[in-house]
């Protein structure tokens, strides 16, 4: 027993660490990689921002060729000299931090050459997706229902596949798609009603390709199967996927990304909705693919080749028919019940993940201010702002050191300083900076910003969003270890059990302190000692959750935890964005929950020496203790025990991982 707990507790710790790894070596560094731009003539602009800037310039004849290669999808900029201005052309509906990159860099390199700049903007974002992040939003129900579906129909089946299987997921996916698109466009409003046609054969087509690639590995592999899908379609496809833009991922993330579905999917989506349809014959042959290759190995094997069965040796009779048990329902209606689960999943992550970030505009943003400005007054009417006044600048620095707000103006007798705090949000500092600076010059005052933070942000680590990166894989991998160790072991409960999950936490937070700080330099090492003790609380206080509501409502327990955790604690977060970024429910229900305040306590332990952290520490060590108080009077009482079929740790392992989201 004790080897077998050991075995799957380590293949939890290693999924984690690889999750981890997968997630933010991937976005923790967002700058543009051989990103395609267009120009129209040689300059010394380009040549100075090329230098610095990884791009790939592609030569156009004029300024219409050019629009004609962005409304392609072709182009993330492009730069255009002239005889008395040069224009630089920014697309961000291609990527909204490619956007802020360009500018920023060719804004520099101009003015530093004397050559006045004019910046045009083309396939702006609107309102309802301002960071340009809805195409990955939308790609998380899609895969994890596609995911989920092919998943918990072959444990109601216990039949890897069968001639049914193909029209059961491919009707599923029509279905999740039609819930999907009316959630995220109708109900919500991520995207106009006039993308609602145009995206349904979309999202019909990345669910079936997911689902039924999912299902074919299944079949092929055996149990170990559920696992590399899992693997390969949520954790490396996943964080491959390209949500900010392709060319900001690292190279090889960009090469290996072009393998999976999930880059493919997001491109699809964001090509519909921005650029009407252009350029997206390679994601619908990829995608199709998949999804007909997986459609022909299931129908093949499950007409012609035994059923392989979970748990079981294959039968010697033929695919087409199955022998069943006489009790219990049919086979498909487990498979029935089985995808309405994975469809309430779907639909919850479509709900929550979308109505979360879809459109992160700031509310009573906390700013401090050395006195009374008409910029501030200007600033107001189009920033939501929550204005502290300050005796000193000295004042406004110790606020900000203790994170209590985001900014600061300092009005001057000949010119005022604002300064913003890129170690508190990655969109507050350029939401300021850009109110502040239309204010300042409407009213002709001169205006400088300023970034300003005790601790300024890793290199490795320029938007902040190391942390809420973290979370997930530390979020999941709480829940997976509980999971695992009721599945081998056959019970919720037990003498071993608490310190079991309390040992795997201490190991399993060191494993992702090691590669987030060491390996992939996601904050100072100096952190390191005062970062591992917090990643092992979170990872505990989640794991014994789980297991006091696996012991109280068996398999339903594990629902419930990734209900909480995942599908309303992640989204209520705030990360990177910050709190104030966050409709008025999740800004409300985050503090109660777990995934916010290990965020803070991370974020603020990181860069902010440990200010603000003391109700962050508390709910985490309540969210600790309590639920092993109770798992201990569970033991001591002898409770009875909720009967656990054994699964193999692959399948009980690879049951947890999807519902982990996407970034």
């Amino acid at each position: 027993m004790m080897k077998k707990i050991l075995v799957a507790l380590g293949i939890v710790l290693v999924l984690q660490s690889l999750f981890a790894l997968c997630l933010v070596s991937a976005l923790q560094l967002l700058v543009l990689r051989n990103a395609p731009i267009g120009v129209t003539g040689a300059s010394p602009v380009v040549n100075a921002v090329t230098s610095k800037v990884s791009l790939q310039t592609l030569s156009y004849a004029d300024e219409s060729a050019v629009l004609d290669a962005i409304d392609q999808s072709k182009l993330y900029g492009a730069y255009l000299p002239g005889p008395k201005s040069d224009t630089l052309i920014v697309v961000p509906a291609k990527s909204f931090f490619g956007r802020v990159e360009l500018e920023a860099a060719f804004g520099d390199a101009a003015k530093k050459l004397g050559k006045p700049l004019v910046v045009k903007t083309v396939k702006p974002l609107p309102k309802s997706d301002r960071l340009g992040g809805v195409a990955g939003l939308l790609l998380i129900p899609l895969l994890i229902g596609g995911y989920l579906a092919a998943v918990l129909v072959l444990k109601a089946t216990k039949t890897a596949a069968a001639p049914w299987h193909v029209a059961m997921l491919v009707g599923y996916s029509a279905v999740g798609a039609l819930v999907t698109d009316l959630i995220a466009g109708p109900g919500i409003g991520a995207y106009d009603n006039s993308h609602f046609w145009p995206l349904l054969p979309c999202f019909i087509l990345i669910t079936a390709a997911v689902t039924l690639a999912a299902a074919a590995f299944q079949r092929l592999v055996g149990p170990l199967g559920t696992l590399l899908v899992a693997v390969l379609f949520i954790i490396v496809g996943g964080s491959a996927a390209g949500g900010v833009g392709v060319s900001l991922l690292p190279s090889y993330w960009q090469h290996i990304g072009a393998v999976f579905p999930p880059q493919h999917a997001v491109t699809l989506l964001r090509n519909v909705i921005y650029f009407n349809g252009n350029n997206i014959t390679t994601p619908l042959i990829v995608l199709g693919l998949y999804a007909l290759v997986g459609g022909i190995i299931i129908g093949y094997l499950g007409r012609w080749r035994p059923v392989k069965r979970v748990g079981g040796t294959a039968p010697s009779h033929r695919a087409g028919s199955t022998t069943e048990p006489s009790s219990g329902p049919r086979p498909v209606v487990r498979a029935l019940v089985a995808l309405a689960i994975a469809g309430v999943m779907q639909c919850l992550f479509a709900a929550n993940y979308i109505s979360s970030a879809h459109e992160p505009v700031a509310t009573d943003l906390p700013i401090g201010a050395t006195g009374a400005s008409p910029i501030l007054n200007a600033a107001r009417k189009n920033l939501s702002l929550r204005v502290t006044q300050y005796p000193d600048e000295a004042a406004v620095k110790e606020a900000i050191d203790q994170a209590k707000i985001y900014g600061a103006l300092i009005p001057g007798p000949t010119s005022s300083t604002l300064l913003v705090v890129p170690t508190l949000s990655d969109v507050a500092p350029l939401d300021l900076a850009g109110n502040f600076e239309v204010a300042a010059k409407k009213l002709g005052q001169p205006l400088q910003v300023q970034q300003y933070a005790p601790h300024p942000l890793a290199k490795k680590d320029p938007f902040g969003l190391v942390e809420s990166l973290m979370l997930i894989p530390l979020l999941v991998g709480g829940y997976m270890g509980a999971t695992m160790l009721r599945a081998v072991t056959g019970t919720s409960v037990g003498r071993w059990r608490l310190p079991a999950l309390a040992g795997f936490a201490i190991v399993a937070g060191l494993l992702v302190n090691v590669v987030v700080c060491f390996w992939l330099k996601g904050y100072p090492a100096e952190k390191f000692w005062i970062v591992w003790p917090i990643l092992s609380l979170v990872i505990a206080a989640v794991a014994i959750v789980a297991a006091v509501l696996q012991k109280l409502l068996g398999a339903a327990g594990t629902l419930v935890t990734v209900i909480v955790v995942m599908l309303f604690g992640n989204p209520s977060s705030g990360g990177a964005n910050g709190v104030p970024y966050l409709p008025a429910f999740w800004r409300d229900i985050g503090p109660y929950l777990p995934p916010r305040n290990a965020y803070i306590l991370l974020r603020n332990s990181i860069y902010f020496d440990g200010h603000g952290t003391t109700q962050a520490l508390i709910v985490l060590l309540l969210y600790l203790v309590v639920p092993a108080v109770a798992l201990l009077l569970l033991y001591r009482f002898r409770t009875p025990d909720t009967h656990v079929t054994p699964e193999t740790e692959a399948e009980a392992t690879a049951m947890t991982v999807p519902v982990g989201g996407l970034p």
